[in-house]
């Protein structure tokens, strides 16, 4: 896969985040910030403690950014019921930074500076302030979602996208610049045979950038593009939606946060107005859509998924049956999927090494292997190159689903073969 598309993914999704921070305030670390959760002590030897730094309380609100978190710890209960690696059982420990900067270095001071934690595994920070601290103390970081530039600009640092810059941890990407692919926008205009494109994106500064890079990629693959804007504090949605109507879009794009999102659909709804897609990104890809959108039936039928990930209602894969008989009865999200992989991935990086010979340095030269990794074919395949100069142009893949009453996401084609070489596009984050 692309690892360029990464930091367009995580530049979507950390725009509703920054639109909802506008208006938030404090920095103090929730109380709850720092739980151990308790691991007997192996028969095999000492426990071999990782960390999972979480955003579980941030101005976004609860259960936002769990899901790795959670899918994460799902592995490795399972792995500690097996025996653990080599005979040594998991220990996790978690640090809720409660989405900010300070709760951040502190976590990071808590698990890397007190604990002794020997990797991080499946970070999901709002704010990764404390990433510089982090490869620093050459502390390994593995699977953690890029929320922030942090996983294109420091060294130890491993995304689960992957990442081709130089990581140097001087500037993000090349000379403060990522790049993002088109592979979304081919893939509908080739699949659904879609032709004009709409995005909305609020009065914003955040917002809007981000609708420009978006218009800029539907454009490069030929789109009519209708560019809808909309108040941040007063936004007027059905008449966005009616406009939709009248220039007769056929995928809708967005630079909002849920809420807006919501509310857009809900509008579309009142009208009576149908897109053939409505594209959103992996954090939305959960069962929690039923919920989201009840009152825009219609719209909700409409919504699709795009990601780098299985999709976590793909039965037929044996990876994903594991992953879901490890979860049990709790509602699922592609965040937690991706949370699973990365404990698999940090897993299989320590059982490379001799059982008397776990350390940091063989644990990266796992991960800084050439072959791509694939967490058993959860992941389009995955790897850290380290490239002085980005390439103009990317083969990439995609994993599509759609959201269906009464079967809920479903996938649309295999994820290895959804795949096309499309120009990287520039931007600042």
């Amino acid at each position: 896969m692309s690892p360029f598309r990464a930091a367009e993914a995580g530049a979507a999704l950390l725009l509703g985040l920054l639109l909802l921070l506008l208006t938030a305030c404090g920095s103090r670390l929730p109380e709850r910030a720092f739980e151990t959760r308790p691991t007997a002590h192996p028969s095999g030897g000492e426990p071999l403690r990782v960390g999972i730094i979480t955003s579980a309380t941030s101005p976004v609100g609860g259960d936002a950014f769990t899901g790795p978190r959670d899918g994460a710890r799902a592995w490795f209960d399972a792995l500690n019921a097996r025996g653990g690696i080599d005979g040594r059982r998991i220990e996790v420990e978690t640090c809720d930074d409660g989405g900010s900067g300070v709760g951040s270095n502190a976590c990071v001071h808590r698990l890397v500076d007190e604990r002794k934690v020997f990797a991080l595994v499946a970070t999901t920070a709002l704010d990764y302030a404390g990433a510089p601290l982090v490869a620093q103390a050459g502390v390994p970081d593995i699977g953690g979602q890029p929320l922030t530039p942090a996983y294109d600009t420091y060294p130890h640092l491993y995304g689960i996208y992957g990442s081709s810059a130089p990581r140097t941890g001087k500037e993000p990407g090349w000379g403060g610049v990522l790049y993002g692919g088109t592979e979304v926008y081919r893939w509908f205009a080739r699949e659904r045979g879609a032709r004009t494109a709409a995005v909305v994106s609020y009065n914003q500064t955040a917002s809007a950038a981000y609708a420009r890079l978006v218009t800029r990629g539907l454009r490069a693959e030929g789109y009519r593009v209708v560019q809808e804007q909309v108040d941040f504090a007063l936004p007027d949605f059905r008449a966005v939606a009616a406009d939709l109507r009248a220039q007769h879009v056929d995928v809708l794009f967005d630079a909002m946060d849920t809420h807006g999102n919501v509310r857009l659909c809900e509008a579309m709804e009142t009208l009576g107005v149908r897109v053939d897609a409505k594209v959103t990104n992996v954090q939305n890809w959960s069962s929690s859509v039923a919920r989201d959108y009840a009152r825009a039936p219609g719209c909700r039928n409409s919504l699709w998924a795009t990601a780098s990930s299985r999709n976590h209602q793909d039965t037929g894969n044996p990876a994903v049956r594991e992953f879901r008989a490890a979860m049990g009865d709790r509602p699922l999200s592609q965040w937690q999927l991706e949370g699973w992989a990365a404990a698999m991935w940090f897993t299989d990086a320590a059982r490379s090494c001799p059982a008397d010979g776990l350390t940091r340095a063989c644990v990266e030269r796992f991960m800084n292997r050439p072959e791509p990794y694939t967490a058993r074919g959860l992941l389009l395949p995955v790897r850290f190159e380290h490239l002085a100069r980005p390439p103009a142009t990317r083969n990439t893949c995609l994993s599509v689903a759609r959201w269906q009453d009464g079967r809920g996401w479903v996938s649309q084609g295999e994820m290895t073969r959804n795949c096309a070489t499309v120009p990287q596009l520039g931007y600042r984050p």
